[in-house]
């Protein structure tokens, strides 16, 4: 260190015409610099500068050894503007690990308006429902809901979604219309077994407070959630789908809400339990602009969605 130290400080003398300018320029009073100088030329056991009251000149070795190592200097101011750069403007690949049906659905669409205010940015989206590793993978934000939040991760909230549980208009009439969660029990239901630890995702409502999970008939089982919705339309089945894919079902009545409307005499209030959803990362140091860029520009976009 002491070296680089004399080497800075030997080649602003040169450029600047004295140790005096030079230490301005370098922050530090024309002593330490003069004494970097001295400790740099007794490391290498030659006089690099000839130094009168009125002028600075430059010695047979110390202009081979600034022809050599003004370069260095230059080099290392590069690397830091380009570190300070870096580390102030999002820049470089992004790249960013979601639930398949939040990813295809909710994170694809912000990708283009991020990317286009990003340039420097270049994006990959994984999209999977498997258990990913920060580190290992090279990912820099996963997208979560709650039951997938693991112990040290660094989580933000980026929405919550409602859980719509809906059917075919066809499948309502023929098999009629669940009047409360329990009557699921009587019914088919379409379910997702989450592919991260195998189980079946249990139906979860709030009625008077309290939450509770009813039983249900599980007739027919698949690993995404899409899938789930397309034979719902089919008139499979009663499916529970986020409100990212089950809103647009609805305006084109291909299903229809359950539970949604006021409850009818006799019955209590039901809710339908939501998902939040989080964008994660490894710890503070992975928290770089690019990252802090995505997240706000998630945020922003959702906001009020739901």
């Amino acid at each position: 260190m002491d070296t680089l130290r004399g080497v800075e400080s030997f080649v602003r003398s040169v450029e600047e015409g004295s140790i005096a300018a030079a230490a301005r320029k370098l922050g530090i009073t024309p002593a330490s610099a003069s004494q970097n100088i001295a400790r740099l030329e007794r490391t290498l056991g030659s006089r690099l500068l000839s130094r009168t009251t009125r002028q600075l000149g430059l010695t047979e070795s110390g202009r081979i050894y600034y022809e050599r190592v003004r370069g260095v200097v230059h080099e290392l101011e590069l690397a830091a503007a380009a570190v300070s750069a870096l580390s102030t403007e999002p820049r470089g690949p992004l790249k960013i690990a979601s639930s398949v049906a939040f990813g295809r659905h909710v994170v694809a669409p912000l990708v283009p308006s991020f990317a286009a205010r990003y340039p420097d940015v270049s994006i990959e989206l994984v999209v999977t429902d498997r258990e990913i590793d920060h580190i290992g993978e090279g990912i820099d934000i996963s997208v979560r809901f709650g039951l997938q939040l693991e112990q040290g991760l660094i989580a933000r909230k980026l929405a919550s979604v409602p859980m719509i549980i809906c059917a075919a208009p066809s499948y309502l009439e023929r098999r009629g219309r669940p009047q409360q969660p329990e009557d699921l029990v009587h019914h088919d239901c379409l379910v997702y077994r989450y592919a991260g630890h195998g189980r079946i995702f249990r139906w979860a409502f709030t009625r008077d407070g309290l939450r509770f999970e009813p039983e249900l008939k599980a007739t027919i089982v698949s690993n995404d959630i899409d899938t789930l919705a397309e034979m719902a339309i089919a008139g499979a089945g009663i499916t529970r789908l986020g409100a990212f894919i089950a809103a647009p079902l609805i305006e084109r009545g291909l299903v229809v809400p359950l539970f949604g409307e006021l409850p009818q005499e006799g019955l209590a209030s039901t809710d339908h339990e939501p998902f939040d959803f989080y964008a994660c990362f490894a710890d503070r140091q992975a928290q770089t602009p690019k990252v802090r860029a995505f997240i706000e520009h998630a945020v922003q976009s959702l906001k009020g969605r739901w």
